[in-house]
């Protein structure tokens, strides 16, 4: 089924992300072992073979850009503060997910442009969903390859309002959620950059990450949720930015479907900020 937008190059995206859930599936109905890199964050066949498939068909979509991966060697801040573009990648977001075989991880692969992600495409394996973005046309689902295509938006916040969570990395952000969205809130627990997508479907209204992420874990879900309407900030109100300094983390955050509403009063009233 052809796609209802005209975006040869986010196509493209979407179908190598397609390849690469294809060899993330292999691995994963099979046993696998698990390796600790230096951070203790786990390792397996899944995240390299994916990492192989990206680089190798990314290097073939022209123009060849650099790429930042979190299964790659890393370039020097000298080296990237000259870019202004880039493919920014995580082969496997939520490798603990997939340790468990609960499906909920998936592929992330973004284009950043002066430190801001202009496309993006999210893919989780197990269920086929494809979510898919570009700067000006809008956020796209696809249910499975080949389907048809459908526009994703986020929702007004809801009351009570839903918030998605991390199921790997909780923490106590309880008392800040309710200053955020009411005491009544209730919490969708869910793994790896699902949780942007779920706002971006309008199936939750706020996510707040208080622990520390990469700018891979990020990038390509942020331009979907932005481009069905919600945003990515940091904690002072501020779209969250890339490529900004030597390291690669994120600072704490919070994703929001309704982007109208006021969220740096918002974070300065819950004493976030």
């Amino acid at each position: 089924m052809s796609a209802p937008f005209q975006h040869s190059l986010l196509l493209d995206i979407a179908t190598l992300a397609r390849r690469a859930g294809e060899a993330i599936l292999e691995v994963y109905r099979q046993d696998f072992d698990v390796e600790l890199k230096d951070d203790r964050s786990p390792l397996t066949a899944a995240d390299l073979a994916a990492q192989k498939v990206i680089a190798e068909g990314l290097a073939r979509i022209g123009p060849v850009l650099p790429l930042v991966s979190e299964e790659a060697s890393q370039a020097s801040w000298e080296q990237r503060r000259a870019w202004t573009r880039h493919w920014l990648v995580d082969p496997l977001d939520g490798t603990r997910e997939f340790v468990k075989r609960n499906g909920e991880f998936t592929v992330n692969i973004a284009l950043v442009d002066h430190h801001e992600p202009v496309l993006g495409v999210v893919l989780a394996p197990v269920t086929g969903d494809l979510y898919a973005a570009a700067r000006g046309i809008g956020a796209w689902w696809q249910a499975a390859e080949g389907g048809d295509w459908e526009r994703v938006s986020t929702r007004t916040l809801a009351r009570p309002a839903t918030a998605a969570g991390s199921r790997s990395h909780g923490g106590s952000q309880e008392e800040a959620l309710r200053r955020l969205v009411g005491d009544d809130y209730s919490l969708q627990p869910l793994g790896s950059s699902l949780k942007f997508c779920l706002l971006a479907r309008g199936g939750a209204d706020v996510y707040l990450r208080r622990g520390p992420t990469s700018e891979w874990d990020t990038a390509a879900a942020q331009c979907v949720l932005e481009e069905a309407g919600g945003a990515v900030l940091d904690l002072h109100g501020q779209p969250l930015r890339y490529d900004r300094g030597e390291s690669l983390l994120n600072p704490e955050f919070i994703a929001v479907g309704d982007a109208s509403l006021d969220w740096p009063a918002k974070l300065r009233d819950a004493g976030l900020q």
